[in-house]
């Protein structure tokens, strides 16, 4: 890992030993690679620390349908943000992964806690393999709250399929100071 950024590895373990427990580097090196061992044991507390934290952490970077976040980065998604009553545009791409072709009524709603916003069902023909952009414009409501959030979720075939996009309502009036004066 160290030769990636340039470092020796006996300059890091110098390092280590002066700075974090000053000691000699004779002495150190002797504890680290000999001696009574008190190194060692540190030297495998801090690894094993290190291992379980990069556990949890892969345990922890995963979303409620179990993949992981840069799934969620990849497959694009995100937050937006938008005043009220302020326009929005939603593109989604679909594919026939069938082997006919066929024909669905499509259409998107952004829902959430605080407000909900539907679009208009559109309908889609794909030969098999084939695939097509759908568009839909809207806003956001007006009475919708500031700091709320709502999700984009895809109705179609008498399912749904929630996406991870995301309207942040913020406020549209934003307070500027244009000039003063002391006398």
């Amino acid at each position: 890992m160290y030769a990636i950024i340039g470092l020796d590895s006996c300059f890091v373990y110098y390092y280590l030993l002066e700075v974090f427990y000053r000691m000699d580097k004779a002495y150190g090196y002797q504890l680290l690679f000999g001696g009574d061992g008190r190194m060692r044991k540190r030297y495998a507390l801090l690894s094993l620390a290190v291992v379980t934290l990069i556990i949890m952490v892969g345990f922890l970077a995963r979303d409620s349908d179990g993949q992981s976040l840069t799934c969620f980065a990849c497959g694009g998604g995100g937050v937006v943000d938008k005043a009220q009553s302020e326009a929005f545009t939603v593109k989604i791409s679909f594919k026939n992964t069938g082997t006919t072709e066929g024909t669905w009524s499509v259409n998107i709603a952004f829902e959430g806690e605080k407000w909900t916003w539907n679009g208009t069902p559109q309908s889609l023909t794909l030969k098999s393999g084939k695939t097509k952009t759908l568009t839909w414009n809207g806003s956001v409501p007006i009475d919708a709250p500031i700091d709320s959030v709502a999700r984009l979720i895809v109705y179609y075939d008498n399912s749904f399929v929630p996406l991870d996009w995301w309207i942040h309502v913020v406020p549209g009036a934003e307070l500027a100071i244009t000039s003063s004066t002391v006398e």
